[in-house]
C-alpha cells in the first residue's frame, strides 16, 4: 500500500470517527428521557405557578384574618375599659353613664361585624386550602417521575460521554498523523460542507453527496498518479476510492 492510500485510508478513519462524534453529540442532545424530563417539568412549573397563586391567596386571606383579629381584641379591650370604668362610676351623672353605654353598645355591634368578617375570610380560606392539597397531589407522583428521569439521563449521558471521550482520543491519534496540507484542506471543506470533507467512491457513486460521477471522472480518479487526490464533481468532498 502507497503513503497515499495509507493517508487516504487514515482520512476515512477520521472521517468516521467525525460522524460517529457528531451522532453521539445529537444522541445525547435528544435523549428521550432528556425530552421526557423537559416535559414534565413544565408540567411542574405550571404547578408551581398555580400553587403560588394559591399560596398567595391563602396568604391575603391570613394577612386579613390577623388584622380582623387584632381589630377585635382592640374593640374588646376597649369595651372592657369602658365597662370598668361604668361599675366603677359613683358620681358620674346620668348623661355621662348614658354616652359609656352608647359606646358599649356601638363597640358591641362592630365587634359582631368584624366577627362576621372573619367568619367569612375563615370560609374562603378553605377552598383555598384544598386547591393547595389537590395542587401538592398532582405535583407529587410528577416528582417522583422526574427524579426518576433524572437518574436515567444522567446515566444515559455518562455512558455516551464515555463514548465520545473514546472516539475524540481516537480521532486524535488519526488526525495526528495525515499530512498537514491534507488535513487542512479536509477541515476547510468539512465546515462548509456540513460536516463531510471526504467520501467514499462507491461505484461510480460519491458517498458524500450520493450523487452519480461520469464513467470518465471515475477512470480518471482510479488512474491518478501516486500522491494525487480526488474530488467529488459534484460536491467538492475529497474522493477515495473503495
Amino acid at each position: 500500500m502507497s503513503d497515499r492510500d495509507r493517508d487516504l485510508e487514515r482520512l476515512l478513519a477520521v472521517q468516521d470517527l467525525d460522524t460517529s462524534i457528531v451522532q453521539l453529540q445529537h444522541r445525547r442532545d435528544g435523549l428521550p428521557e432528556a425530552l421526557g424530563l423537559s416535559r414534565v417539568e413544565a408540567q411542574l412549573r405550571a404547578l408551581a405557578a398555580e400553587e403560588a397563586d394559591a399560596a398567595a391567596r391563602r396568604a391575603s386571606l391570613a394577612a386579613s384574618q390577623t388584622e380582623l383579629e387584632e381589630q377585635i381584641a382592640a374593640l374588646t379591650e376597649r369595651r372592657k375599659a369602658i365597662e370598668q370604668r361604668m361599675y366603677a362610676a359613683t358620681s358620674s351623672s346620668g348623661r355621662d353613664l348614658q354616652a359609656m353605654s352608647d359606646e358599649v353598645r356601638h363597640l358591641t355591634d362592630r365587634r359582631a361585624e368584624l366577627e362576621e368578617q372573619e367568619l367569612a375570610v375563615m370560609l374562603d380560606q378553605d377552598p383555598v386550602e384544598a386547591e393547595l392539597a389537590a395542587l401538592r397531589a398532582r405535583g407529587a407522583p410528577l416528582e417522583q417521575r422526574a427524579e426518576e428521569l433524572r437518574a436515567q439521563v444522567a446515566q444515559a449521558q455518562s455512558e455516551m460521554d464515555g463514548e465520545l471521550a473514546e472516539a475524540t482520543a481516537a480521532r486524535a491519534t488519526e488526525a495526528a498523523q495525515l499530512p498537514t496540507g491534507l488535513a487542512d484542506r479536509y477541515e476547510t471543506l468539512r465546515a462548509r460542507l456540513k460536516g463531510t470533507g471526504a467520501a467514499r467512491l462507491i461505484g461510480n457513486r460519491c458517498d458524500g453527496c450520493h450523487l452519480e460521477l461520469s464513467s470518465v471522472e471515475v477512470e480518471k480518479i482510479r488512474a491518478l498518479p501516486p500522491g494525487g487526490i480526488a474530488t467529488c464533481e459534484q460536491c467538492g468532498r475529497i474522493l477515495v476510492p473503495v
